[in-house]
């Protein structure tokens, strides 16, 4: 459980430290109001808001979220949001009912872009000239 909250936590921290960092990310979130949750089924989680360009987080449960993240136990929820590869993670979660959305889904959309921001970007290796 304390993994899964520390997580949540370093997010939080992850999402601030790109809105003043990287002005892409600043443009992206500046005009939109969004409240969205990250929960366990238990009723442990966080929330976040985000509006004017910023980023809160609180601990625990907000009532009205436009969406909320539901993993079925801290246990699943660490294991999918830290996953090396989180597309295919998160897929496999919703596949395997550890997690469920619910909530506007045009929302859901929008914080899969936001979540883009944070990967490291790719490295494309040089030509490798030795195979000729």
């Amino acid at each position: 459980m304390l993994k899964f909250k520390f997580l949540l936590w370093a997010f939080a921290q992850m999402l601030k430290r790109q809105v003043k960092k990287n002005p892409d990310f600043a443009r992206y979130i500046q005009a939109k109001r969004l409240v969205f949750q990250i929960r366990t089924a238990s009723g442990s989680g966080r929330y976040f808001v985000i509006e004017e360009g910023a980023i809160r987080s609180h601990a625990g449960l907000t009532a009205n979220p436009q969406f909320t993240l539901c993993f079925k136990d801290a246990g699943a929820g660490f294991a999918t949001l830290s996953a090396k590869d989180s597309q295919a993670a998160f897929l496999q979660s919703l596949a395997s009912k550890d997690l469920t959305i619910s909530g506007d889904f045009r929302e859901v959309m929008w914080f899969q872009g936001l979540t883009a921001f944070l990967q490291p970007p790719k490295v494309i290796q040089p030509y490798n000239r030795t195979a000729f």
